[in-house]
């Protein structure tokens, strides 16, 4: 057995290296050097909103470089260990196997949270999740995608919030929008943004027959109020008595918000708050989320038209598929990675597939050379 363990050491103490060289650790203790250097100076608090943007990305680095100098420490350790345990003492050996593991889980994670260098990765994740055709049975299969997230979230010790939620007829969900809210949740979010399939035999069949279900999900980064300007003539404000199930406040006063863009005709909603107060900024949270979206797509057609290349499709076709019946099994249509533990990834067990997508993602960026520097410091607003 300590043959294999020696095996599991070189890969893994490769891994570091090949990580190490790539995500550029040094540079990124340098740029928190040159961080706290700025913020102890009289004019750094000067610009506010910059200031603040600041001190939450250096408080990244932070937590990234303290993780990868964790994991240095830890294969060192394992590595000087294994020099001098007994090839026969097998609960040892076991013992270290499953730190090796539990190691090369922290180098996945690290390396995926390396990943996440776009300019709102940052940011909290706007999601909305919309069932497909098929009724009840898609309705109910919204509803198990919206607890599958939110399980996901609480697991990593994000807050989430439903800011406006429509019950389905007799199961399930119409539609639902929430908030995460945590560092890089839109970084991780955004990889599963598409439509998700279940196979199952319908609970609500009583013939006990095989449905195929969709669901879509859309996830927008939360932008703050001073990247999009709305202007008060440019929206339309209507109230009404909320639908939603809760205390005599939501159902007897007008708290719920409608908010019609008039330039684009964007509509949104927000009936989760007894508050009209909180349920108007919620809503015009989730306004500036679909204006910075129009605006992302804009930019990206005017690319399209200088360059003349073709926008990869990355909507409208199922992007992962969860299979109970006949056999059980998820897989990633994009990443090729499977699962057999449906019941776990339903949980909230998805990392795996977030892991793989950001991974391919960034490596056919780097292929096309658009994937510019990985090191987050190309961006640190350190002014």
């Amino acid at each position: 057995m300590l043959p294999e363990i020696k095996k599991k050491l070189d890969s893994i103490g490769q891994k570091i290296k090949d990580i190490g060289s790539i995500f550029n650790f040094d540079r990124k203790e340098a740029d928190i050097a040159h961080g706290e250097e700025l913020m102890s100076q009289s004019h750094f608090w000067q610009n506010q909103e910059a200031a603040q943007k600041t001190i939450r990305e250096i408080n990244a680095l932070r937590a990234e470089v303290k993780t990868w100098h964790e994991i240095c420490k830890k294969y060192q350790e394992l590595r000087e260990f294994s020099t001098v345990v007994n090839d026969s003492d097998l609960p040892l050996m076991q013992e270290i196997s499953t730190h090796l593991q539990e190691l090369k889980t922290e180098l996945e994670k690290l390396e995926t949270l390396s990943l996440l260098r776009g300019e709102y990765d940052i940011n909290n994740a706007i999601v909305s999740i919309h069932p497909g055709a098929g009724g009840t049975e898609s309705c109910d299969w919204a509803q198990m995608l919206l607890r599958m997230y939110l399980r996901w979230a609480e697991k990593r010790g994000y807050h989430s919030e439903i800011l406006e939620f429509l019950a389905g007829e007799e199961a399930g969900i119409k539609s639902v929008t929430f908030v995460v809210e945590g560092e890089y949740s839109y970084g991780y979010l955004k990889a599963e943004k598409g439509v998700h399939r279940l196979v199952r035999i319908s609970p609500f069949d009583a013939n006990r027959r095989r449905h195929t279900s969709f669901a879509s999900l859309e996830v927008l980064p939360e932008i703050k109020e001073s990247e999009i300007v709305i202007r008060e003539e440019d929206i339309k404000i209507d109230t009404f008595r909320s639908s939603s199930a809760g205390g005599q406040n939501v159902n007897k006063v007008e708290t719920a918000i409608r908010i019609t863009h008039l330039p684009t005709g964007i509509v949104v909603h927000c009936q989760s708050e007894r508050s009209q107060l909180q349920n108007r900024l919620n809503a015009m949270k989730l306004l500036r989320a679909q204006l910075f979206e129009i605006h992302q797509k804009e930019k990206e057609e005017k690319l399209i038209r200088l360059t003349g290349e073709k926008k990869e499709i990355a909507w409208g076709n199922q992007i992962r598929s969860y299979v109970f019946h006949p056999y059980n099994l998820v897989k990633d249509h994009r990443t090729g990675v499977e699962s057999g533990d449906v019941n776990a990834v339903i949980d909230g067990e998805i990392d795996v597939f977030i892991q793989a997508y950001l991974r391919k993602f960034y490596a056919s960026k780097a292929a096309s050379g658009k994937a510019g520097p990985i090191d987050k410091s190309e961006r640190l607003v350190l002014k």
